[in-house]
């Protein structure tokens, strides 16, 4: 990751990172890649990740930002390098690979989450019930398996409410915010 940095450093806006669509969360987090290391380089939007990933292991684009998940096949195959997961710890499923941290660019964690929205002025004891459905389901063993499979992980029990959810919703548009405004991103 080091080498990587002084190489972008050393040769500005020469680099492409290919991204999944315009102003999408992998140019996002590049963005803030670069905002952290201070570099520059290019983004080439794609239609998806596949098209992305095979223009990568092609070395049509230098860079990518994506899923572990969706990468960890290629990295297992030779195809690509992971320079670093950008989580504080590493991943389970690839120990070996270090953290951003580890890798010489501090502070730069991304998490790709998914979770359940309601309309705004939903009851509350629907809520609730859709609420309660859904810690249920995380605590079966298998769809636990399914998601640990797939490179997922579930929240600890203490962080699947609403309230929690929108104190993490509301942090993450804190940190972002700022570099999409910066930016000036606007989606396509």
């Amino acid at each position: 990751m080091r080498e990587l940095i002084a190489w972008l450093k050393a040769n500005p806006d020469k680099a492409q990172a290919g991204t999944v669509g315009a102003a999408g969360g992998a140019q996002v987090a590049g963005m803030y890649f670069q905002k952290i290391t201070g570099t520059r380089f290019g983004f080439v939007p794609y239609r998806g990740g596949a098209p992305a990933m095979q223009d990568l292991m092609a070395g049509r684009v230098d860079i990518m930002f994506d899923q572990a998940a969706n990468a960890i096949t290629q990295v297992r195959a030779g195809t690509i390098k992971a320079y670093a997961v950008m989580t504080e710890q590493r991943w389970h499923l690839a120990p070996d690979i270090p953290t951003i941290d580890e890798s010489g660019a501090q502070g730069l964690h991304v998490s790709y989450w998914h979770a359940l929205f309601a309309p705004k002025g939903t009851p509350a004891d629907i809520i609730a019930k859709v609420n309660a459905a859904v810690v249920s389901a995380l605590a079966d063993p298998k769809v636990q398996q399914s998601f640990a499979a797939q490179g997922q992980d579930i929240w600890p029990r203490e962080q699947q409410s609403p309230q929690a959810l929108a104190a993490l919703y509301k942090a993450e548009i804190e940190k972002w915010w700022p570099i999409i405004k910066a930016e000036g991103l606007k989606v396509e």
